[in-house]
């Protein structure tokens, strides 16, 4: 009789039913009401909080200090040294979590905390290794939503999505992706590019999406922008692609008019042609110095992985463990590199 083995290669068994990981970036004003709403769910088999401060200038880290002293439930914080994207500090704060799913949220309490408990149902349910939500209607600004759905649509292209899933931050991972996802080292990580590279296993679930509870979003023109040439540029060889094809196009191009420019010259005594030339000579130089620029992104991004550009520098881990007489609330772990 034939037997399947799942790989273990460094995997252990969960502790927890569910883990929940949440960047933490000028959350100061939310992140405590959504902890302590998280805290209140009754999940079997137990669940646990991993909160990973990014960098936040505005008091965050040390409220997230105070939730961990009061913790009701284990509750990790993972400390980075500086700011490096939410991307960069969810896969910081997955290689921390123990569960056997683990559901990535925003702090802005955008996505109600009770929406868990179904999500949850849902992958244990569906038996998919990833669950991603999506929504009716979006409570984002209009720029947002376009920058949103003109990502999705690009994803479509580049990344291979099946079609009709929206990339959502707020979605639920097996073990088994987390363990996955966690082994990229690069300094340049898009979650949902990694989770597609593992599995196309998934499925979907509608949830609410609320208002921003307090401030802003953190995401602004300059930031979406770089999270985008994250997915066009680390996990596509598309653009090089495009630019090839491009190429081939406009030589076919200059092939055809350089020869209808000798056959006028041959049969004709055409004028000074100022006009056309510039026109040809400047969008020719464009579309040279567009394929450059795509090399040189590439070339950039090889350059700051070969030189060991951190994907984050973790400062410090703090955890938060069930009370016995004498012992404090939270234990402090040494920093580390990731």
């Amino acid at each position: 009789m034939l037997e399947t083995e799942r790989p273990t290669s460094g995997a252990t068994p969960p502790r927890f039913a569910l883990s929940i990981v949440i960047p933490v970036y000028n959350g100061a004003g939310s992140i405590a009401e959504l902890v302590r709403a998280i805290e209140e769910l009754s999940i079997d088999g137990g669940h646990e909080i991993v909160l990973v401060d990014d960098g936040s200038p505005d008091g965050s880290l040390e409220i997230c200090e105070a939730l961990v002293d009061s913790a009701r439930v284990p509750i990790t914080l993972v400390s980075l040294a500086r700011n490096f994207g939410e991307h960069n500090a969810v896969l910081a704060g997955l290689r921390h979590a123990s569960g056997a799913h683990v559901i990535t949220m925003d702090d802005d309490l955008q996505n109600p905390p009770e929406e868990i408990e179904r999500l949850l149902a849902h992958a244990q349910r569906s038996a998919k290794q990833v669950i991603y939500t999506y929504y009716d209607e979006k409570q984002h600004s209009a720029w947002r939503n376009l920058g949103s759905r003109f990502t999705d649509r690009v994803a479509d292209f580049v990344l291979e999505k099946p079609q009709g899933l929206y990339l959502s931050s707020f979605r639920c991972m097996s073990a088994f992706v987390v363990r996955e996802v966690s082994r990229y080292e690069g300094p340049f990580p898009y979650i949902d590019g990694l989770i597609l590279q593992v599995t196309h296993d998934i499925d979907r679930l509608r949830v609410r999406h609320l208002p921003r509870a307090a401030g802003r979003s953190n995401y602004t023109l300059r930031r979406l922008m770089r999270l985008w040439m994250s997915m066009f540029v680390n996990f596509s060889v598309m653009p090089l692609r495009i630019s090839t094809i491009t190429g081939f196009v406009f030589s076919g191009i200059g092939a055809i008019g350089g020869a209808m420019a000798i056959t006028e010259a041959l049969l004709y005594s055409p004028p000074a042609g100022w006009a056309s030339l510039m026109a040809a000579v400047l969008l020719l130089s464009g579309v040279q110095l567009v394929i450059l620029g795509i090399i040189g992104e590439y070339l950039g991004r090889l350059y700051l992985t070969a030189t060991g550009k951190p994907q984050s520098v973790v400062k410090e881990v703090r955890r938060s463990h069930s009370l016995s007489p004498g012992e404090s609330r939270a234990t402090v772990l040494l920093p580390e590199r990731a």
